[in-house]
Protein backbone atom coordinates (compact mmCIF):
# COMPACT_ATOMS: atom_id res chain seq x y z
CA UNK A 1 0.00 0.00 0.00
CA UNK A 2 1.48 3.44 -1.03
CA UNK A 3 1.99 5.80 2.18
CA UNK A 4 -0.97 8.36 1.73
CA UNK A 5 -3.55 5.33 0.97
CA UNK A 6 -2.94 3.86 4.11
CA UNK A 7 -2.48 7.84 5.91
CA UNK A 8 -6.14 8.18 4.11
CA UNK A 9 -7.23 5.39 5.16
CA UNK A 10 -6.28 5.76 8.87
CA UNK A 11 -7.80 9.46 8.58
CA UNK A 12 -4.23 10.91 8.97
CA UNK A 13 -4.91 13.83 5.78
CA UNK A 14 -6.69 16.82 5.81
CA UNK A 15 -5.39 19.60 3.84
CA UNK A 16 -2.31 18.89 1.43
CA UNK A 17 -0.34 21.08 -1.13
CA UNK A 18 0.25 19.97 -4.99
CA UNK A 19 2.34 17.85 -5.57
CA UNK A 20 2.98 16.32 -2.19
CA UNK A 21 1.67 13.24 -2.60
CA UNK A 22 3.69 12.67 -6.10
CA UNK A 23 6.64 13.64 -4.25
CA UNK A 24 6.64 10.44 -1.81
CA UNK A 25 6.22 8.54 -4.73
CA UNK A 26 8.62 8.99 -6.46
CA UNK A 27 11.58 9.64 -3.95
CA UNK A 28 12.89 9.03 -0.24
CA UNK A 29 11.77 12.46 1.17
CA UNK A 30 13.02 14.22 4.24
CA UNK A 31 10.04 15.31 6.24
CA UNK A 32 9.65 17.20 9.86
CA UNK A 33 6.85 17.92 12.16
CA UNK A 34 7.90 20.74 14.94
CA UNK A 35 7.01 20.26 18.74
CA UNK A 36 7.74 23.22 20.96
CA UNK A 37 8.54 21.87 24.52
CA UNK A 38 5.65 23.69 26.64
CA UNK A 39 5.48 20.80 29.03
CA UNK A 40 8.41 18.19 30.47
CA UNK A 41 6.15 15.57 28.49
CA UNK A 42 4.02 15.23 25.42
CA UNK A 43 0.38 14.16 25.59
CA UNK A 44 -2.02 12.09 23.72
CA UNK A 45 -2.76 15.09 21.23
CA UNK A 46 0.77 15.41 20.50
CA UNK A 47 1.65 11.76 19.87
CA UNK A 48 -1.46 11.79 17.07
CA UNK A 49 1.26 13.34 15.24
CA UNK A 50 4.41 11.86 16.47
CA UNK A 51 2.47 8.72 14.54
CA UNK A 52 2.54 10.47 11.70
CA UNK A 53 6.39 10.40 11.66
CA UNK A 54 5.96 6.78 12.49
CA UNK A 55 4.28 5.64 9.53
CA UNK A 56 6.25 7.89 7.48
CA UNK A 57 9.22 6.11 8.69
CA UNK A 58 7.84 2.47 8.16
CA UNK A 59 7.54 3.20 4.25
CA UNK A 60 11.13 4.18 3.76
CA UNK A 61 11.10 8.24 3.96
CA UNK A 62 13.24 10.02 6.46
CA UNK A 63 11.52 11.43 9.68
CA UNK A 64 12.47 14.63 11.57
CA UNK A 65 11.33 15.58 14.92
CA UNK A 66 11.74 19.18 15.24
CA UNK A 67 12.15 20.40 18.91
CA UNK A 68 11.22 23.84 19.67
CA UNK A 69 14.08 25.05 21.58
CA UNK A 70 13.88 28.58 20.19
CA UNK A 71 10.21 29.00 19.32
CA UNK A 72 9.23 27.30 22.92
CA UNK A 73 10.14 30.45 24.05
CA UNK A 74 7.98 32.56 21.87
CA UNK A 75 4.53 31.17 21.69
CA UNK A 76 2.65 29.56 18.68
CA UNK A 77 -0.98 31.82 18.75
CA UNK A 78 -2.52 28.77 16.58
CA UNK A 79 -5.82 27.44 18.04
CA UNK A 80 -5.19 29.90 21.68
CA UNK A 81 -7.46 32.30 22.50
CA UNK A 82 -5.14 34.58 24.49
CA UNK A 83 -1.33 34.82 25.11
CA UNK A 84 0.41 32.11 26.33
CA UNK A 85 3.11 32.46 29.45
CA UNK A 86 6.51 32.83 28.38
CA UNK A 87 8.59 30.06 29.66
CA UNK A 88 12.20 30.41 31.21
CA UNK A 89 15.25 28.66 29.93
CA UNK A 90 15.43 26.49 32.78
CA UNK A 91 11.87 25.15 32.50
CA UNK A 92 12.38 24.96 28.75
CA UNK A 93 15.56 23.13 28.88
CA UNK A 94 13.74 20.30 31.54
CA UNK A 95 11.11 19.96 29.21
CA UNK A 96 13.07 19.34 26.31
CA UNK A 97 14.85 16.40 27.92
CA UNK A 98 11.45 14.79 28.66
CA UNK A 99 10.28 15.61 24.95
CA UNK A 100 13.59 13.94 23.96
CA UNK A 101 13.47 10.91 25.60
CA UNK A 102 9.73 10.19 24.17
CA UNK A 103 11.13 10.86 20.81
CA UNK A 104 13.61 7.84 21.23
CA UNK A 105 10.63 5.62 22.32
CA UNK A 106 9.37 5.86 18.75
CA UNK A 107 11.48 6.44 16.49
CA UNK A 108 14.35 4.38 15.20
CA UNK A 109 17.69 6.29 15.35
CA UNK A 110 19.48 3.82 14.20
CA UNK A 111 18.08 2.14 10.80
CA UNK A 112 20.10 1.59 8.01
CA UNK A 113 18.52 3.07 5.56
CA UNK A 114 16.09 5.84 7.07
CA UNK A 115 16.98 6.72 10.50
CA UNK A 116 15.49 9.44 12.15
CA UNK A 117 16.70 12.65 13.35
CA UNK A 118 16.46 14.97 16.00
CA UNK A 119 17.05 18.77 15.34
CA UNK A 120 16.48 21.69 17.85
CA UNK A 121 15.78 25.34 15.84
CA UNK A 122 17.54 26.78 19.29
CA UNK A 123 20.84 25.88 17.45
CA UNK A 124 20.11 28.41 14.43
CA UNK A 125 18.19 30.98 16.58
CA UNK A 126 20.97 31.69 19.39
CA UNK A 127 23.09 33.59 17.35
CA UNK A 128 20.84 34.95 14.83
CA UNK A 129 20.20 38.67 16.17
CA UNK A 130 17.57 40.92 15.41
CA UNK A 131 18.52 43.25 12.57
CA UNK A 132 19.88 40.25 10.81
CA UNK A 133 16.88 38.38 11.00
CA UNK A 134 14.94 41.27 10.03
CA UNK A 135 16.88 41.86 6.64
CA UNK A 136 17.32 38.54 5.89
CA UNK A 137 13.81 37.09 6.55
CA UNK A 138 11.21 39.52 7.72
CA UNK A 139 11.46 41.35 4.42
CA UNK A 140 10.02 38.16 2.37
CA UNK A 141 6.69 38.14 3.80
CA UNK A 142 4.07 41.25 3.85
CA UNK A 143 1.84 42.51 6.81
CA UNK A 144 -1.24 41.39 4.50
CA UNK A 145 0.66 37.97 4.05
CA UNK A 146 0.71 37.30 7.61
CA UNK A 147 -2.56 38.96 9.00
CA UNK A 148 -4.81 36.67 6.27
CA UNK A 149 -3.59 33.61 8.11
CA UNK A 150 -6.43 32.07 10.23
CA UNK A 151 -4.13 31.79 13.73
CA UNK A 152 -3.70 35.68 13.86
CA UNK A 153 -7.00 36.89 12.34
CA UNK A 154 -8.70 34.86 15.19
CA UNK A 155 -7.16 36.89 17.61
CA UNK A 156 -7.01 40.09 16.21
CA UNK A 157 -10.16 41.20 18.08
CA UNK A 158 -8.98 39.91 21.47
CA UNK A 159 -5.35 41.22 21.10
CA UNK A 160 -2.20 39.31 20.18
CA UNK A 161 0.98 40.67 20.50
CA UNK A 162 3.82 40.83 18.50
CA UNK A 163 5.87 38.15 19.80
CA UNK A 164 2.84 35.54 18.82
CA UNK A 165 2.21 37.62 15.90
CA UNK A 166 5.83 36.70 14.68
CA UNK A 167 5.78 33.23 15.27
CA UNK A 168 4.54 31.89 11.77
CA UNK A 169 8.05 33.97 10.39
CA UNK A 170 10.32 31.94 12.93
CA UNK A 171 8.73 28.83 12.17
CA UNK A 172 8.61 29.62 8.43
CA UNK A 173 12.99 30.60 9.17
CA UNK A 174 12.72 26.56 10.12
CA UNK A 175 11.36 25.11 7.63
CA UNK A 176 13.77 26.96 5.14
CA UNK A 177 16.90 26.44 7.32
CA UNK A 178 16.19 22.36 7.16
CA UNK A 179 15.47 22.57 3.31
CA UNK A 180 18.74 24.50 2.61
CA UNK A 181 20.78 22.34 5.38
CA UNK A 182 19.08 19.35 5.74
CA UNK A 183 17.40 18.55 2.78
CA UNK A 184 14.29 18.68 4.07
CA UNK A 185 11.13 19.28 1.74
CA UNK A 186 8.14 18.19 3.38
CA UNK A 187 6.29 19.77 6.80
CA UNK A 188 3.39 18.19 8.31
CA UNK A 189 1.23 18.74 11.50
CA UNK A 190 -1.59 19.20 13.04
CA UNK A 191 -4.39 20.84 10.61
CA UNK A 192 -4.09 24.05 12.91
CA UNK A 193 -0.58 24.68 12.13
CA UNK A 194 -1.31 25.21 7.97
CA UNK A 195 -1.01 28.81 8.06
CA UNK A 196 2.73 28.69 10.00
CA UNK A 197 3.62 25.60 7.16
CA UNK A 198 2.53 27.32 4.46
CA UNK A 199 4.18 30.45 5.44
CA UNK A 200 7.60 27.73 5.76
CA UNK A 201 6.65 27.09 1.94
CA UNK A 202 6.57 30.49 1.12
CA UNK A 203 9.89 31.59 2.32
CA UNK A 204 11.46 28.84 1.12
CA UNK A 205 10.11 29.93 -2.57
CA UNK A 206 11.00 33.34 -2.02
CA UNK A 207 14.74 32.24 -0.26
CA UNK A 208 15.98 30.33 -2.06
CA UNK A 209 13.83 29.93 -5.51
CA UNK A 210 12.88 26.62 -4.48
CA UNK A 211 9.68 24.21 -4.19
CA UNK A 212 8.46 22.91 -0.27
CA UNK A 213 5.07 21.14 0.25
CA UNK A 214 3.21 19.86 3.24
CA UNK A 215 0.23 18.44 4.57
CA UNK A 216 -2.22 18.53 7.68
CA UNK A 217 -4.01 15.71 9.80
CA UNK A 218 -7.38 16.36 11.18
CA UNK A 219 -7.18 17.55 14.60
CA UNK A 220 -8.91 15.21 17.18
CA UNK A 221 -12.22 15.04 19.24
CA UNK A 222 -14.28 12.45 20.31
CA UNK A 223 -18.15 11.36 19.21
CA UNK A 224 -19.30 14.07 21.30
CA UNK A 225 -17.37 17.03 20.33
CA UNK A 226 -15.36 17.31 23.11
CA UNK A 227 -11.37 18.11 22.66
CA UNK A 228 -9.27 14.48 22.84
CA UNK A 229 -6.37 13.81 25.68
CA UNK A 230 -7.77 14.87 28.27
CA UNK A 231 -9.01 12.39 31.25
CA UNK A 232 -11.09 13.57 34.73
CA UNK A 233 -7.81 14.70 36.08
CA UNK A 234 -6.64 16.62 33.25
CA UNK A 235 -4.13 15.83 30.31
CA UNK A 236 -3.16 12.25 29.61
CA UNK A 237 0.74 12.51 29.20
CA UNK A 238 3.17 9.95 27.57
CA UNK A 239 5.29 10.42 30.90
CA UNK A 240 4.40 7.64 33.44
CA UNK A 241 5.08 9.87 35.91
CA UNK A 242 2.78 12.24 35.27
CA UNK A 243 0.01 9.80 34.02
CA UNK A 244 0.52 6.20 35.27
CA UNK A 245 0.65 3.37 32.46
CA UNK A 246 -2.35 2.14 34.37
CA UNK A 247 -4.41 5.60 34.35
CA UNK A 248 -3.14 5.69 30.39
CA UNK A 249 -4.01 1.85 29.94
CA UNK A 250 -7.52 2.86 31.67
CA UNK A 251 -7.65 5.96 29.27
CA UNK A 252 -7.93 4.14 25.66
CA UNK A 253 -9.78 1.08 27.26
CA UNK A 254 -12.22 3.30 28.11
CA UNK A 255 -13.01 4.90 24.65
CA UNK A 256 -16.74 4.65 23.08
CA UNK A 257 -17.20 2.21 20.26
CA UNK A 258 -17.50 5.55 17.55
CA UNK A 259 -13.94 6.68 18.98
CA UNK A 260 -11.80 3.18 19.46
CA UNK A 261 -12.76 2.25 15.91
CA UNK A 262 -11.07 5.89 14.62
CA UNK A 263 -8.26 5.75 17.48
CA UNK A 264 -6.87 1.93 16.73
CA UNK A 265 -6.58 3.22 12.95
CA UNK A 266 -4.82 6.62 13.98
CA UNK A 267 -2.23 5.82 17.34
CA UNK A 268 -1.59 1.91 16.29
CA UNK A 269 0.45 -0.07 13.85
CA UNK A 270 -1.65 -2.80 13.03
CA UNK A 271 -2.15 -3.62 9.16
CA UNK A 272 -5.41 -1.75 8.29
CA UNK A 273 -6.93 -5.12 7.06
CA UNK A 274 -6.07 -6.75 10.61
CA UNK A 275 -8.28 -3.60 11.90
CA UNK A 276 -11.59 -3.90 9.41
CA UNK A 277 -11.72 -7.71 11.07
CA UNK A 278 -11.43 -6.26 14.45
CA UNK A 279 -13.63 -3.72 13.73
CA UNK A 280 -16.39 -6.13 12.31
CA UNK A 281 -15.35 -8.77 15.17
CA UNK A 282 -16.20 -6.27 17.72
CA UNK A 283 -19.99 -5.23 16.49
CA UNK A 284 -20.46 -8.98 16.42
CA UNK A 285 -20.07 -8.86 20.41
CA UNK A 286 -19.78 -5.12 21.12
CA UNK A 287 -20.54 -5.76 25.11
CA UNK A 288 -17.39 -7.84 25.23
CA UNK A 289 -15.00 -4.74 24.23
CA UNK A 290 -12.26 -6.50 22.07
CA UNK A 291 -11.63 -3.23 20.25
CA UNK A 292 -11.09 -1.23 22.92
CA UNK A 293 -9.18 -3.75 24.92
CA UNK A 294 -6.91 -3.97 21.71
CA UNK A 295 -6.65 -0.53 20.88
CA UNK A 296 -5.41 0.19 24.65
CA UNK A 297 -2.48 -2.88 24.44
CA UNK A 298 -1.25 -1.61 21.63
CA UNK A 299 -0.96 1.92 22.74
CA UNK A 300 0.58 0.80 26.05
CA UNK A 301 3.06 -1.31 24.93
CA UNK A 302 3.89 0.94 22.03
CA UNK A 303 4.80 4.12 24.74
CA UNK A 304 5.64 1.84 27.92
CA UNK A 305 6.72 -1.25 27.31
CA UNK A 306 5.33 -4.73 27.32
CA UNK A 307 5.59 -5.14 31.24
CA UNK A 308 3.76 -2.03 31.54
CA UNK A 309 0.62 -3.17 29.59
CA UNK A 310 0.61 -6.58 31.59
CA UNK A 311 1.26 -4.79 35.08
CA UNK A 312 -2.09 -2.42 33.61
CA UNK A 313 -3.95 -5.60 33.01
CA UNK A 314 -3.20 -6.74 36.08
CA UNK A 315 -3.98 -4.47 37.97
CA UNK A 316 -7.42 -3.57 36.51
CA UNK A 317 -8.29 -7.04 37.17
CA UNK A 318 -7.07 -7.18 40.66
CA UNK A 319 -9.50 -3.73 40.79
CA UNK A 320 -12.52 -4.22 39.14
CA UNK A 321 -12.80 -8.61 39.59
CA UNK A 322 -10.11 -9.60 42.05
CA UNK A 323 -10.93 -10.40 45.80
CA UNK A 324 -9.26 -8.97 48.85
CA UNK A 325 -6.07 -11.38 49.21
CA UNK A 326 -5.37 -9.70 45.29
CA UNK A 327 -5.93 -6.29 46.55
CA UNK A 328 -4.31 -6.84 49.67
CA UNK A 329 -0.74 -8.14 47.24
CA UNK A 330 -0.90 -4.47 46.03
CA UNK A 331 2.22 -2.66 47.15
CA UNK A 332 1.80 1.04 47.78
CA UNK A 333 2.77 2.76 44.68
CA UNK A 334 0.98 0.05 42.64
CA UNK A 335 -2.02 0.72 44.94
CA UNK A 336 -2.05 4.77 44.28
CA UNK A 337 -1.32 4.14 40.73
CA UNK A 338 -4.55 2.01 39.83
CA UNK A 339 -6.18 4.28 42.24
CA UNK A 340 -5.18 7.52 40.86
CA UNK A 341 -8.35 9.88 40.71
CA UNK A 342 -10.95 8.25 42.98
CA UNK A 343 -11.97 10.56 45.72
CA UNK A 344 -10.50 10.62 48.88
CA UNK A 345 -11.53 10.45 52.43
CA UNK A 346 -9.78 10.75 55.53
CA UNK A 347 -9.98 8.56 58.90
CA UNK A 348 -8.04 9.65 62.15
CA UNK A 349 -6.43 6.57 63.25
CA UNK A 350 -6.15 7.14 67.18
CA UNK A 351 -9.76 8.31 67.53
CA UNK A 352 -11.45 4.73 67.84
CA UNK A 353 -10.63 2.18 69.27
CA UNK A 354 -9.65 -1.50 68.02
CA UNK A 355 -12.50 -1.35 65.83
CA UNK A 356 -15.40 1.07 64.02
CA UNK A 357 -19.07 0.28 63.45
CA UNK A 358 -19.60 0.25 59.27
CA UNK A 359 -22.17 2.78 59.57
CA UNK A 360 -20.26 5.37 61.45
CA UNK A 361 -17.07 4.50 59.62
CA UNK A 362 -19.02 5.35 56.00
CA UNK A 363 -21.38 8.27 57.51
CA UNK A 364 -20.20 10.47 60.48
CA UNK A 365 -16.35 9.45 59.82
CA UNK A 366 -15.69 9.53 56.82
CA UNK A 367 -18.80 11.75 54.64
CA UNK A 368 -18.66 8.81 52.08
CA UNK A 369 -22.33 8.65 52.86
CA UNK A 370 -23.81 11.51 54.11
CA UNK A 371 -25.89 9.90 57.21
CA UNK A 372 -26.42 6.98 59.21
CA UNK A 373 -29.86 6.20 57.92
CA UNK A 374 -28.60 6.22 54.47
CA UNK A 375 -25.31 3.96 55.60
CA UNK A 376 -27.65 1.63 56.89
CA UNK A 377 -30.01 1.69 54.18
CA UNK A 378 -26.98 0.69 51.61
CA UNK A 379 -25.60 -1.86 54.15
CA UNK A 380 -28.91 -3.23 54.25
CA UNK A 381 -29.17 -3.30 50.36
CA UNK A 382 -25.69 -5.12 50.03
CA UNK A 383 -24.31 -2.67 48.18
CA UNK A 384 -21.16 -1.93 50.07
CA UNK A 385 -17.81 -3.31 49.77
CA UNK A 386 -14.79 -3.00 51.71
CA UNK A 387 -11.71 -3.84 49.87
CA UNK A 388 -13.45 -5.57 47.42
CA UNK A 389 -15.76 -7.67 49.66
CA UNK A 390 -19.28 -7.13 50.11
CA UNK A 391 -20.05 -6.15 53.99
CA UNK A 392 -23.45 -5.73 56.05
CA UNK A 393 -24.85 -3.33 58.62
CA UNK A 394 -23.12 -5.25 61.48
CA UNK A 395 -20.02 -5.60 59.95
CA UNK A 396 -16.99 -3.38 61.81
CA UNK A 397 -13.64 -1.76 60.12
CA UNK A 398 -10.12 -3.06 62.31
CA UNK A 399 -6.81 -3.24 61.66
CA UNK A 400 -6.57 -6.25 59.42
CA UNK A 401 -8.49 -3.78 56.94
CA UNK A 402 -5.92 -2.28 56.29
CA UNK A 403 -4.09 -2.02 52.74
CA UNK A 404 -0.34 -1.02 53.34
CA UNK A 405 -1.09 -0.27 56.65
CA UNK A 406 -2.73 2.83 55.95
CA UNK A 407 -5.93 2.99 53.30
CA UNK A 408 -8.98 1.26 52.94
CA UNK A 409 -11.25 0.68 49.60
CA UNK A 410 -14.97 1.85 49.64
CA UNK A 411 -17.16 0.70 46.80
CA UNK A 412 -21.29 1.86 46.72
CA UNK A 413 -22.87 -0.06 43.78
CA UNK A 414 -21.02 -1.36 40.43
CA UNK A 415 -18.99 2.23 39.90
CA UNK A 416 -18.54 4.05 42.99
CA UNK A 417 -15.30 3.72 44.43
CA UNK A 418 -13.70 5.71 47.16
CA UNK A 419 -10.31 5.72 48.82
CA UNK A 420 -10.71 6.40 52.50
CA UNK A 421 -6.87 7.15 53.74
CA UNK A 422 -6.18 6.33 57.73
CA UNK A 423 -4.12 9.03 59.35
Amino acid sequence: MKLFDELRARGLVQDIMPGTEELFEKEQVTAYIGFDPTADSLHVGNLGSLMLLVYLQQHGHKPVALIGGATGMVGDPSGKSAERNLLDEETLQRNMEGVLKQFRKLLDFDHPQNPAIILNNYDWFKDFNTLDFLREVGKHLTINYMLAKDSVKNRIETGISFTEFSYQLIQGYDFYYQYKHHGVKVQMGGSDQWGNITAGAELIRRMAGGEAFAFTCPLMTKADGSKFGKSESGNVWLDAEKTSPFRFYQFWLNASDEDAAKLVKRFTLLPLDEIDALIKEHEQAPHERRLQKVLAKEVTVTVHGLDAWEHAVNASQILFKGNREDLMKLDKRALLEVLEGVPTHTLSRNSHGDSLDMVTFLSTETGILPSKSEATRSLKQNSISINNEKVGPDAVITAADLLNDEFILVQKGKRNKYLVVVE
